[in-house]
């Protein structure tokens, strides 16, 4: 192995130079201090960065004897954004060091980072996924010596994080490594693994804004490998008809987690300079993902002028990252009032398909605007914004499948409808699988048989669920549930239950302790429940009490306001389009297992009504299948017993849904 800074050494094709300095055990205790500083030395640099990594080489010196191994300074993580300090390969182990030059505790927060660094590299890090990985916090001015960690690996062979200070990574190291038996590890096949990492929708904005491109934060594998191909064929289509001056809208369908929404991204990331003429813009109605991105992106931004020595404020950052995110119900009340073509020529609308309708629109101008005869549906006077422009334009429409929750929401073949009335001249490209029923389109499809310029492509569709990389198919299983599939649910949860953890009960206490034993680091976690769940409140959960989604996503352990707490809850409307890695999902009487199927109700005054409106059931049942399908890794569902004295939470409106469930095959804890 050579010594390597920056991009130096020449690697195995497809392999991306991921370490600042890279060298053999052996060849690091060789080198002078002078070399190695030198090979980590990129970019301008601050005083303080280099005596932490004087000090982290001295440690190491002093730590690591001659023998078959590797050393690798500044290991890059993009999906996180970060650099993991020191990894070091030695016999079967792999070792995550995070070094807090001059520390004298071991605070929390940085258990929790170097053990995400590790739970990174074992879950996303091909050549890391079956060897022990060991994080390990050093904290060097700690008073010692440290006791003699317990080894502790979970199933997955990753070890639970090992404190240390200065003096006593020596005997560590050397006691893990005796300790765990595994098959040695060649440094320079480890290094040369594949990076497959599947970001949560902050990871993946912020990685992007950063620069990153999406094949560093994203899966390479077969199975995703069409996110890379729907990615290529919207940029043609773009390039298309910037060259032939033609407008144009793309329809990408997807499964749940599939990465309609990191496709967008990466689209407007390429574009974010208003001076170039294919400037782009990322537009949702979901309230709450946008604030969650836009307060994620400013605070980002933020963090890194101050790195630069810089102070950037709050205010200005949000106003920077508001022109790549933006709340497309903001974006439309602006060009009501500006008559002008819109900076950008090609905008990306994520769940396109949740767009108001004429009627919910009439209803909205009339009582919020003062406009009374408003005559477009919201997807029509979209498309006129873009149509404002003499050249060329491109709308990218991400739709999701059984995604619509909410009253007036016009599905996707409102988009068609209004392609039919107002803008024969646009050209449609469209996904093959729109005409799943799922995407409620059939009618609105039919219109186009005799429509020109209109192209199905199968590279428009994403069918492989990214969101759990423990597990493809929850997004089918929780299909097969709702549609009451139970033999197909059977089958497929049998396929995934190893990979992905399942369980049931009637306790929610049970239920909190099961999903908070299960993070490790600062994997997150929350409570979820529909916003019809109105009959909770015994359980200490009111979906009427409001809760802020910048602090349920973003916050920490410990701040109450954090999903982390598991006392605010988070509905469909808080939670669609963003995820967890463990969800508790409480079920209430709402929706509810019958004789004849799901029974529809909504808790009016004091007591329970049916729900007779097919909308509104289709509504209701969506709701349950964006709660189902938020957890990246795993998730316990809890459906309470029920009252016999209590005319609104009966038993028997709880314990059929638990028992179909139950007979399903998930384990009951």
């Amino acid at each position: 192995m050579n010594v390597r800074g920056g991009n130096a050494a020449q690697h195995t094709p497809g392999c991306i130079d991921r370490a600042f300095y890279a060298d053999s055990i052996s060849g690091f205790l060789d080198k002078s201090m002078d070399t190695i500083l030198g090979a980590l030395s990129v970019g301008n640099l601050t005083q303080e960065q280099i005596n932490a990594w004087r000090g982290q080489v001295d440690i190491l010196k002093s730590s690591l004897s001659a023998r078959p191994g590797g050393v690798f300074f500044e290991y890059a993580i993009p999906r996180m954004g970060k650099r993991i300090d020191t990894v070091l390969v030695i016999g079967g182990v792999i070792f995550v060091i995070e070094f807090k030059v001059g520390s004298t505790a071991f605070h929390a927060a940085d258990i929790d980072q170097v053990w995400d660094y590790a739970l990174d590299l074992k879950n996303f890090h091909e050549t890391s996924h079956d060897c022990y990985v060991v994080p390990v916090l050093v904290a060097t001015d700690a008073k010692g010596p440290t006791p003699s960690p317990a080894i502790k690996a979970d199933d997955d062979r990753l070890l639970r994080p090992v404190k240390s200070n200065a003096s006593s990574l020596k005997d560590i190291l050397a006691s893990i490594t005796v300790s765990l038996e595994s098959d040695v590890i060649t440094p320079s096949h480890w290094e040369q693994g594949r990076y497959c990492p599947t970001p949560t929708i902050v990871e993946a904005a912020l990685a992007l804004y950063k620069g990153h491109s999406v094949a560093e934060i994203s899966r390479s594998d077969a199975g995703a490998q069409n996110l890379h191909e729907t990615t290529d064929a919207i940029s043609r289509v773009i390039t298309a008809a910037k060259a032939g001056s033609f407008k144009a809208i793309c329809f990408v369908t997807g499964v749940p987690g599939a990465g309609k929404t990191l496709i967008g991204l990466n689209i407007a990331t390429k574009h974010l300079k208003s001076s170039e003429d294919t400037y782009s813009v990322f537009l949702s109605g979901n309230g709450p993902l946008v604030k969650v991105l836009q307060e994620a992106l400013a605070r980002d931004r933020i963090a890194r002028a101050a790195g630069r020595g810089k102070r950037l404020r709050k205010g200005n950052a949000l106003s920077e990252v508001k022109m790549f995110v933006q709340n497309v119900h903001h974006y439309r009340d602006a060009y009501l009032q500006d008559p002008a073509a819109p900076v950008d020529h090609v905008a990306l609308f994520d769940e396109a398909q949740r767009a108001w309708d004429l009627s919910q629109t009439a209803k909205f101008m009339k009582q919020k605007k003062n406009i009374p005869d408003f005559d477009r549906s919201e997807p029509e006077f979209l498309i006129s914004c873009m149509d404002r422009h003499q050249d060329w334009g491109v709308i990218v429409c991400l739709v999701g499948g059984g995604q619509e929750i909410h009253t007036g929401e016009a599905g996707i073949g409102e988009w068609i409808d209004a392609l039919q009335r107002s803008y024969p001249d646009w050209r449609i490209y469209i996904s093959d699988r729109l005409t799943d029923s799922e995407y409620a389109a059939g009618h609105a499809l039919d219109t186009l048989a005799d429509r020109p310029n209109v192209v199905h492509t199968p590279e428009l569709h994403l069918g492989v669920s990214m969101r759990s990389f423990r597990a493809e198919n929850v997004s089918l299983l929780v299909k097969q549930i709702l549609d009451l599939d139970a033999d197909g649910a059977r089958e497929t949860l049998a396929a995934i239950a190893d990979k992905y953890p399942i369980v049931i009960t009637r306790d929610l206490n049970k239920a909190k302790r099961w999903v908070s034993s299960h993070a490790r680091g600062s994997e997150r976690y929350g409570l979820v429940v529909s916003s019809h769940a109105e009959r909770l409140k015994p359980h200490a959960i009111d979906v009427r009490s409001p809760m802020n989604p910048i602090h349920w996503f973003l916050a920490g352990k410990d701040d109450v306001r954090s999903s982390y707490y598991l006392e605010d809850v988070a509905t469909e409307f808080h939670i669609q389009g963003l995820e967890l890695d463990w969800a508790c999902v409480t079920w209430d009487g709402d929706f509810r297992r019958s004789e004849n199927g799901w029974a529809h109700h909504s808790f009016r005054g004091n007591r329970w009504e049916r729900i007779r409106k097919e909308d509104r059931k289709r509504y209701q049942k969506n709701a349950y299948r964006v709660l189902l399908t938020r957890a990246r890794q795993g998730m316990a569902i809890v459906v309470p017993h029920g009252d016999p004295e209590d005319p609104t939470r009966r038993p028997e409106f709880y314990d059929p849904t638990y028992e179909y469930l139950r007979d399903i095959g998930f384990r009951v804890i």
